[in-house]
């Protein structure tokens, strides 16, 4: 799978699973300025048709070992500078050790790999299926648009 071929299945998974909730998907679109000065091009741009609130998504998708590993803390930080909420999505087997550290630990990074379904992936119990399917960029997106029912699920609130 290619970089621009992640982009356009984060899309369509985006569109298949919430464009039901009133979300827009823009693909390559360009907002300010980056940190070096240079017009800003995100991959995704995703608006709620309603509340006007919106969400900016990098991709980066990473099957080999590459030159990727040096562009992730650029890139982190240039989304950090960005003035609206945004994040990196990520997948593939091919980041180092220490570059899926950073992605770990950062919180502008959710991994997100949709399956053929284009459904949500819940989050797997067993500690290797952590980075698996799309629960992160799910709860992200349920962060950002206030759709508390995408984490609460069909719990009860407490009673005392």
């Amino acid at each position: 799978m290619t970089g621009n071929e992640y982009k356009l299945r984060v899309a369509k998974y985006v569109i298949s699973a919430y464009g039901p909730r009133g979300v827009d998907v823009f693909d390559e679109v360009t907002i300010g300025t980056s940190l070096l000065g240079k017009p800003r091009r995100i991959d995704l741009l995703l608006r709620e048709r309603d509340s006007k609130a919106a969400l900016a998504i990098e991709c980066k998708y990473q099957d080999s070992a590459g030159t990727v590993d040096e562009k992730i803390p650029h890139a982190l930080q240039d989304l950090a500078s960005l003035r609206m909420p945004a994040v990196m999505v990520y997948a593939g087997a091919g980041f180092s050790e220490g570059v899926l550290h950073l992605l770990r630990a950062s919180s502008l990074a959710a991994f997100c790999m949709p399956d053929e379904s284009l459904k949500p992936l819940p989050r797997q119990r067993a500690a290797e299926a952590f980075h698996s399917g799309t629960w992160q960029l799910d709860h992200v997106l349920a962060q950002s648009f206030g759709w508390w029912d995408v984490i609460i699920g069909d719990r009860k609130p407490m009673a005392i």
